[in-house]
């Protein structure tokens, strides 16, 4: 199954995060997502353009409405003609396996999404 057909299970303080070699081989199946360290944790980044406001803003609600599914929510940072989407859980403080399937998930909403440059 692929990551983008998987479900997110729950997750709470001191869920194990992945390991060096889950990261490692996760991350090939994302491979335009960027790790990036933050205090004392790592998260998953990715920057989506957009012709317009429009279309970025109807990209950020669709992305909500997964997250909302799953009761796992992404950082969104719309901007005119961008949205950054951050995902790390929260709760476990760094990246779980919850955290690629969601990315992937995102991945395939852009796919679809209306007015992607």
């Amino acid at each position: 199954m692929s990551l983008a057909q998987a479900h997110c299970e729950a997750c709470r303080a001191g869920a194990p995060l992945v390991s060096d070699e889950e990261l490692a081989e996760l991350i090939k199946q994302i491979p335009d997502w960027n790790i990036e360290t933050r205090g004392d944790h790592m998260e998953l980044e990715k920057v989506f353009l957009f012709r317009n406001f429009r279309h970025a803003l109807a990209f950020t609600n669709a992305v909500g409405a997964i997250a909302e599914e799953e009761g796992h929510h992404p950082a969104l940072l719309t901007e005119w003609g961008k949205v950054t989407v951050t995902w790390w859980s929260h709760e476990a403080r760094g990246l779980h396996r919850n955290d690629f399937i969601m990315a992937a998930r995102t991945d395939e909403v852009a796919k679809n999404a209306e007015g992607r440059k």
